[in-house]
């Protein structure tokens, strides 16, 4: 059996993704999708990169609807699918059949009540499974409860289908997450950016015609998501890759050890506080330098574009304040 637990992240977007595929039962949806990424995280450690692939990889990621695939993964060259369900009688042959026969194999997810844990049970062949479903319905006597059971086998035998290849674990290396604040490495005045997309490592991406020899983090640059039409600070990290292909918001890839974590990760336009103050107001970043100039949002009296914050202060004589970004932290908005 392997064992997935999903980040934040993950849950957010399987949940984003069912609502805007517009699935009719949107929780079965959803725990679908996190039973996709249980079974990719486990082809990721287990199974050469090459050799397998995820239909639906940049559908989640990007919260879009998905082209329709009958079936979830490659693997080897047979095509499987993934069911995902809290009740392990939906994993009995004759209700997996019911259910799907037209797929090579079929990978069995169950899932907790709150969906804060999957373990893929096993996996098998969709013509092992017919031939059990045609014993059973051939029997002529009642058949012995203990026979009753899930024609399955184990996970780790996936590999058994390819090269004889060790453990994979083809995990990404880079430390970054949607969200995060960067700026690239040796340069003197460098611009902060915001991470939208982690790349996975076998993504193969050109940067100038030359392939890029490592793992590929996908960038925006606050300015250009200023220029969009909703306040995208608002929104949860792990959708700013849905907001940024919605919009067509440019995005820049860089090698992820060109990058770094940014020393003073604020620009002008976000939301501060200040964490040492017993009740901290909500703060808007005004000028961003060696030093944060900041008004308080009260002040504003109403929505003022980021690009127009320091103007619209000075002509309306609306008090501001200058922080070291140390002491300052992002506002849970």
């Amino acid at each position: 059996m392997y064992q997935y637990i999903p980040d934040e992240i993950d849950r957010v977007r399987a949940d984003y993704q069912a609502e805007k595929q517009g699935a009719e039962d949107k929780d079965a949806k959803r725990v679908g999708n996190l039973g996709e990424l249980a079974f990719e995280q486990f082809c990721r450690e287990y199974l050469p990169a090459e050799m397998w692939e995820w239909e639906n990889e940049d559908a989640i990621r990007r919260c879009n609807p998905e082209s329709f695939s009958a079936h979830d993964f490659e693997v080897f060259g047979y095509e499987v699918d993934v069911k995902t369900s809290r009740d392990v009688a939906a994993f009995l042959p004759k209700s997996l059949i019911e259910n799907d026969s037209e797929d090579d194999i079929i990978v069995m997810a169950w899932h907790r009540d709150n969906e804060d844990s999957l373990i893929l049970l096993g996996w098998e062949h969709v013509q092992t499974l017919q031939s059990k479903v045609q014993t059973q319905a051939e029997f002529s006597g009642n058949e012995p409860e203990k026979l009753k059971h899930l024609a399955s086998r184990p996970m780790n035998d996936l590999q058994d289908l390819g090269p004889n290849m060790a453990n994979m674990n083809q995990k990404p290396e880079n430390p970054f997450e949607p969200g995060d604040r960067v700026e690239k490495k040796g340069e003197a005045d460098p611009s902060v950016g915001v991470v939208v997309e982690v790349l996975p490592p076998e993504t193969q991406i050109e940067l100038y015609g030359q392939e890029l020899d490592g793992e590929g983090v996908r960038v925006a640059f606050p300015s250009s998501l200023d220029e969009g039409p909703a306040d995208w600070r608002e929104f949860d990290r792990a959708l700013l890759s849905s907001y940024c292909d919605d919009q067509d918001i440019s995005l820049y890839t860089y090698k992820h050890d060109n990058l770094k974590f940014a020393e003073n990760p604020f620009t002008v336009g976000d939301y501060v506080i200040k964490p040492s103050y017993s009740d901290p107001d909500v703060g808007v970043a005004v000028e961003v330098g060696e030093e944060v100039t900041v008004t308080f949002e009260r002040q504003l009296g109403g929505e003022v574009e980021p690009a127009n914050l320091k103007d619209h202060c000075d002509e309306n004589e609306i008090s501001t304040y200058r922080f070291e970004h140390s002491v300052l932290e992002f506002a849970d908005t």
